[in-house]
Parts: C-alpha cells; sequence; structure tokens
C-alpha cells in the first residue's frame, strides 16, 4: 500500500501542479489585460505595476484551487480507469476510497492552505494592491479634497468622525499617519433625539488601550438642546474620550471603508460581538459572510469527493463526460452558494444556513457517490 499510495499522490501532483500553473497564469493574463493600460496612461514605473501583478495572485490563487484540485482529481482517476487501473485496484480488494485516500489527503490540506489564503496572505495582499493600483493609475491625485477625507458613524448613531487621509498612506484605507496619530479629525456629538450635541475640531488625535482617544490642539462648540445654535467655541490642549464615551477604535474605522468581504473572519467576529448597537440587517450581512467563509476553502476537499468516484465513470462512459458531469456538478455549486449567500445577507434565511448549507449537501452527495461506488 505504501507504494500504490507514493504512486497515486506522484500522478495526482504532477497533473494538479500544471493545472494550478496554468490556471494562474491565465488569471493572472486577465489582470494584466485589465489594468496594464490604466498604469501605462499614468506613465507609472514598473516598480509599481510588476509588485501590483504579484500581490493579485494569492486572491486568484484562492479561487484557482478548488477548480484544480477537482480537475487534477478527474484527469488523474480518469486516466487510471482508462488504464484499467482502478479495475486492477478493486480487483485486489483495495476499495476507491482507498484508492482515493492520498488525494483526499491533498485535497485536506489544500483546504488548509485555503484557508490560510483567506484569513491571512489575501486580505493583506489585496490591500497592497489596492494601494499601488491608486498610486500607479493616478487616482491619488485625481481625488478631491473632499475625497480624501474618510467620514465615519459610530454603531450607536451618537458620533460622526471626520478624518483627514495622510499624503504618506498612498490611499491605504488605515487614516493614521507613520507615528500613529490621525490628524485633521472632526467629531460631531449627538443626543438621543439626533439633535446637535457638540462639536469638536482636534489639529491631531491618537488612541491608547484603556485611555480611549486623546486630542491634542482642539475645539469644542456646544449647541443648543434643538442642535441649532451654537454657543462660543471653547480652545483646549488635550482633550479625552473614554471608551466608556466612545467605543469606537481605529481598527473599526480602517475597517469600516473595506468591504465586508474583504475582512478577515476573526475581524468579522469581533465586529459582530463587540458592536451590540450593529442593526439587525448588518448583522445578517457580517453572519453570512463569516460563515461562507468558513465553509468555502472546504470546496478543495469537496472536489476530491466528486472527484473520485465520477472519474470512475470513464471506464464505461469515457472521460469527456465524466469531466463535463464534475464541472457542470462544481458550477452549481458555486451558483447554489452565491444564491444562499444573497439570501442570507437580505434576511431570508438564518446565516448559519446560508453560510454553510451548501457546502456540507455537496460534501454529503460526495460521500454518498463514494459509498455507491464502492459495490
Amino acid at each position: 500500500m505504501p507504494t500504490l499510495d507514493g504512486y497515486i499522490f506522484r500522478e495526482f501532483m504532477v497533473k494538479f501542479s500544471i493545472l494550478l500553473l496554468v490556471s494562474s497564469i491565465l488569471f493572472l493574463l486577465s489582470d494584466v489585460l485589465d489594468d496594464l493600460s490604466d498604469f501605462m496612461d499614468n506613465d507609472a514605473s514598473w516598480r509599481i505595476y510588476v509588485p501590483y501583478f504579484l500581490l493579485k495572485m494569492p486572491g486568484n490563487i484562492r479561487f484557482v484551487l478548488p477548480i484544480a484540485t477537482l480537475l487534477g482529481c478527474m484527469w488523474t482517476m480518469a486516466t487510471f480507469g482508462k488504464n484499467m487501473e482502478v479495475t486492477a485496484m478493486r480487483a485486489s480488494g483495495v476499495s476507491l476510497f482507498r484508492c482515493g485516500t492520498p488525494i483526499l489527503v491533498v485535497g485536506f490540506l489544500t483546504s488548509m492552505v485555503n484557508i490560510w489564503f483567506n484569513e491571512g496572505l489575501v486580505p493583506y495582499t489585496e490591500r497592497r494592491a489596492g494601494n499601488l493600483y491608486a498610486v500607479g493609475s493616478g487616482n491619488i491625485k485625481k481625488m478631491t479634497i473632499e475625497e480624501q477625507k474618510l467620514t465615519y458613524r459610530s454603531p450607536d448613531k451618537r458620533r460622526t468622525w471626520l478624518f483627514q487621509l495622510p499624503e504618506e498612506s498612498d490611499g491605504a484605507l488605515g487614516v493614521a499617519g507613520k507615528d500613529g496619530k490621525q490628524y485633521d479629525v472632526s467629531v460631531k456629538f449627538y443626543r438621543n433625539d439626533g439633535s446637535l450635541e457638540k462639536d469638536l475640531t482636534a489639529k491631531n488625535a491618537i488612541y491608547r488601550d484603556g485611555l480611549g482617544w486623546v486630542f491634542e490642539n482642539l475645539s469644542i462648540t456646544e449647541y443648543s438642546s434643538d442642535g441649532l445654535f451654537a454657543k462660543p467655541a471653547v480652545q483646549m490642549k488635550s482633550f479625552r474620550l473614554s471608551p466608556k464615551e466612545a467605543m469606537e477604535t481605529p481598527v473599526d474605522i480602517q475597517y469600516s471603508v473595506k468591504p465586508v468581504e474583504d475582512l478577515p473572519s476573526w475581524v468579522i467576529f469581533d465586529l459582530v460581538v463587540r458592536t451590540k448597537e450593529m442593526s439587525q440587517r448588518s448583522r445578517n450581512v457580517y453572519w453570512t459572510v463569516f460563515f461562507y467563509r468558513l465553509a468555502f476553502p472546504w470546496s478543495c476537499f469537496l472536489a476530491c469527493f466528486l472527484g473520485i468516484p465520477l472519474a470512475t465513470k470513464s471506464e464505461r462512459s469515457g472521460i469527456l463526460s465524466s469531466i463535463v458531469t464534475a464541472v457542470g456538478i462544481i458550477v452549481a455549486y458555486i451558483v447554489v452558494a452565491e444564491i444562499f449567500l444573497v439570501l442570507g445577507k437580505q434576511g431570508y434565511v438564518s446565516p448559519v444556513i446560508a453560510g454553510l448549507a451548501p457546502t456540507a449537501a455537496f460534501i454529503a452527495y460526495g460521500i454518498d457517490r463514494v459509498v455507491r461506488n464502492q459495490a
């Protein structure tokens, strides 16, 4: 069995590597065709657009991995079937599931890699790629002064923040300068009835754990009870806003300008759990994406469960029929997963079901096919 496992593993890895390389190159060419003209129009240096395209690769690979795993599994098992090797293995008393064990192990490890891509690598590379694109395409220079400001509304709707993006951010999503401070900060405070309570304008501000927000060189303008008339402004050297008075942190503000799909799962979980005042609609969106992000990487493992039994059909119906069937199933899985994702975000389906059900159902289907084909 070790010799057989090594043989199956070697054959699968050769085909899987070829498919992964070819698919990644195709995605890279697509990015080049879409974005290279934007860099050329702005006379950007190759030191900007070459790293940009390299940083886009991990985001493409996470989508390529399930497809490469499926087709690699199909290619390997179909080749064995064509050469009657599967028949020989089963005639020797080796089950179909046991034949595919090395492929299943690789599928499991690939899922682990995909989880790391989703949660660690891709959020970083996408952020850096976005920064390089903004600089290389000239989008930062085209922004007006107002567009270079970031607005954030606290979850309890009691404060509205306005930050000036620092020049050294180069379009980064972070609002802090290299010294950790935010500059030209404005905060509007509102009462429970929605009327304006006071307006704070500071030259700079910094957030310190345990202390909250510390503002320097600021002025505070209070308003009448109806929020319509301003009182004389008060100049202050410093002012502190404790965590009880303002729960939002720089991390919350930074991630507020990013689509929820670009956030790591641990950030989504932390935001939902810690933000008690979040609306139900927002909770549906965050929780649905959270569970979807937990389930989607396992599509690599799903591909193996589908590929092994379907590939053995090539002994009777031909390899083309098996590949068409497998690709149709994986496309159906992606379509169903996206439909459930939308339904979950809209609140029509529970976020847990919307995020986990499609993957669980298709994995169960794959296991059923393996069991049936062992007979």
